[in-house]
């Protein structure tokens, strides 16, 4: 059976490898008689395999009724994973019984493991699993996660039933069973961190950016991504988040366990109309082979042009499935790789010694994009501040409306709200006017988008400094905190949805748009590595702040009583590294080149033929 597995696909593998040579053959002949009807033939077979190995033509996959099937998946996966992480520092205190400032550094902790996993993701799906695989695994991954932490919630942890509310307090946990726990939310945060960056670039490979019209689908793909991400994570943080606050923490991560499965089902049964990309091989190896032979040709003149530099011939790079890339002139150091010494004439090329000049823009482009990557690790410290010290701020606050007791959790609803009302108008509103001013059809570049993203995330953190001065005045006259209500807290979680249309949806387009085609995966993963990293970076900053601030007569900023701390202070300086670092943000975004592909001119001149011809039609 095996043998015959196999020799099916062999056959299926030079069925495919004779169209398409007869698809180019007919491209040739017919040039000169209808070049247009003839790229359209081309362009309807698809160089690769479905996930069986079968032919696919273009016409019949992909497009918006594969990547609304992604989108679903999207939805539930964020549903799943944020009906734990939303309450996660609340079940930490009242569960695990963890201080205040110990909850929100492990809650840090894990969101920063959640998007650091994207990196692993990323790199699975462009070096050798292909984006389908990756996406499959780390959902089964996640599923695991969650059914172990709904098994060991219920047999274990949850004593006595119903436990973990305001009024309930849990029995201490063992070791044993604390264990079983970190085991459980990190499998969630390994399934999650993996599946998310894949998934992202998967639904972008369903359009081709050789088409006008699905090149303008892709860039709104992306937009329809984080919206789909926050429509799934409004359950979690007002269904869910509510249960949870009243102790049936076991309900609400079975409900999460459900919707993982659901999300997964979805995404298998989206395969036979998918598009498929094949993985590019290891870029490590391709990286690293650029700085060893650099380093190797030191001595030799640097070239005053790329002209004479190294490349294959063909319209094909050397990188499987990759465009070749133009020759820039930043890092002209690095083009040393690319020079053709007399002991490379002698025999083969060796790629630790030679290396083309498309190989070295791909690490020209990653050089290019680290500042830019760098300035956005700030914003995502003001961002990781909803899943913890909100929180924390909000539980001091009056959170009843009558009888009914709001979770300082749900508050991120406002959050994710604004998140959806702000991306419809800068879809409907923003682009149209912004467009018409600027000429670009985004509305706003890339890195307009995450610059205004990062200042409206400085004004999040000072609304919350300012609440936080307006919560302890009540203290200060000697009145109970609680006479302020939660809803203070509005404006700040208003504000960082807000900032997330423009910085992260704007991430998501820069990276995987900027990233050269083997590593279309890595790109998207760069921006939930900015999370990653922010989250980390603001647990090494409340250390710090605990450290200093903390002595034999002062409690520090963040007690576990915020009443006797200064929890404003810390907002004001988060906002504070916000102003420095959108200064630095700018001078790099100024001195940023976007990466330049082979066929990208001869693109962008056919688009504006086939519009100038609809128009006159």
């Amino acid at each position: 059976m095996a043998a015959m597995d196999s020799h099916n696909k062999d056959l299926s593998n030079k069925i495919c490898n004779v169209q398409e040579e007869l698809s180019n053959s007919s491209f040739e002949i017919s040039a000169s008689v209808n070049a247009n009807s003839a790229a359209n033939e081309k362009k309807s077979i698809i160089n690769g395999s479905d996930c069986w190995g079968l032919c696919i033509r273009r016409k019949n996959t992909g497009g918006w009724s594969s990547a609304f099937l992604l989108l679903a998946n999207q939805g539930l996966a964020t549903l799943a994973f944020f009906g734990v992480g939303v309450n996660l520092v609340l079940f930490l205190t009242r569960v695990l019984d963890q201080e205040n400032a110990s909850a929100a550094n492990n809650v840090s902790k894990w969101t920063g493991t959640v998007y650091l996993c994207s990196l692993v993701g990323a790199f699975l799906s462009d070096s050798y699993w292909g984006r389908y695989l990756t996406c499959a695994i780390f959902q089964l991954i996640l599923v695991a996660g969650l059914s172990l932490l709904s098994l060991t919630s219920w047999l274990l942890l949850i004593k006595p039933e119903g436990c973990g509310s305001q009024t309930e307090i849990c029995m201490p946990t063992s070791t044993i069973e604390t264990a079983l726990f970190y085991l459980a939310i990190y499998l969630v945060a390994f399934g999650y961190g993996g599946h998310q960056p894949t998934i992202a670039t998967f639904g972008s490979d369903q359009f081709d950016e050789s088409n006008p019209k699905e090149r303008s689908s892709k860039a709104a793909f992306f937009g329809y991504f984080y919206f789909a991400l926050n429509v799934g994570s409004l359950f979690s943080n007002t269904i869910l988040v509510y249960y949870e606050d009243r102790g049936q923490w076991t309900f609400g991560f079975w409900v999460s366990t459900l919707a993982a499965i659901m999300a997964l089902v979805a995404f298998l049964l989206g395969s036979p109309g998918y598009r498929y990309v094949k993985p590019s091989g290891n870029p490590i190896p391709r990286v690293a082979q650029v700085f060893v032979a650099t380093i190797r040709k030191w001595n030799l003149p640097t070239p005053a042009n790329g002209d004479k530099l190294y490349e294959v011939d063909g319209e094909h790079s050397a990188i499987k499935g990759s465009r070749k890339i133009l020759h820039t002139d930043e890092f002209m150091c690095m083009d040393k790789a690319a020079i053709v010494s007399q002991e490379d004439r002698t025999g083969p090329p060796n790629p630790w010694r030679l290396c083309t000049v498309t190989q070295v823009e791909e690490a020209k482009c990653i050089m290019r994009m680290l500042p830019i990557w760098l300035c956005t690790i700030i914003y995502s410290v003001i961002f990781t501040q909803m899943a913890s010290l909100f929180v924390e701020q909000g539980e001091a606050m009056d959170s009843n409306i009558g009888s009914f007791h709001l979770p300082a959790a749900s508050m991120s609803a406002f959050d994710i709200c604004s998140v959806l009302i702000c991306t419809i108008l800068y879809r409907k509103v923003l682009v149209p006017v912004a467009g018409s001013m600027s000429g670009n059809s985004k509305g706003l570049s890339d890195l307009q988008r995450m610059g205004v993203g990062l200042i409206i995330g400085l004004l999040a953190m000072v609304a919350a400094g300012m609440t936080e001065i307006r919560r302890l005045q009540k203290v200060v006259h000697g009145r109970d905190a609680i006479d302020l209500t939660i809803f203070w807290q509005v404006p700040q979680y208003v504000l960082v949805g807000a900032s997330e249309v423009f910085m992260y949806v704007g991430q998501l387009d820069f990276f995987n748009g900027q990233a050269p085609d083997g590593i279309k995966s890595f790109g998207s993963s760069l921006c939930m590595a900015s999370m990653s990293l922010g989250n980390y970076v603001s647990s090494m900053i409340v250390n710090i702040v605990m450290k200093v601030t903390t002595t034999s007569d002062n409690v520090g900023w963040i007690p576990d009583d915020l009443n006797a701390g200064h929890l404003d202070r810390f907002f004001f300086l988060i906002a504070g590294f916000a102003a420095v670092d959108f200064i630095i943000y700018v001078f790099s975004a100024k001195w940023y080149k976007e990466i330049n592909n082979v066929d990208r001119s001869l693109d962008v001149g056919e688009h504006k033929g086939s519009l100038a011809e609809e128009e006159q039609v």
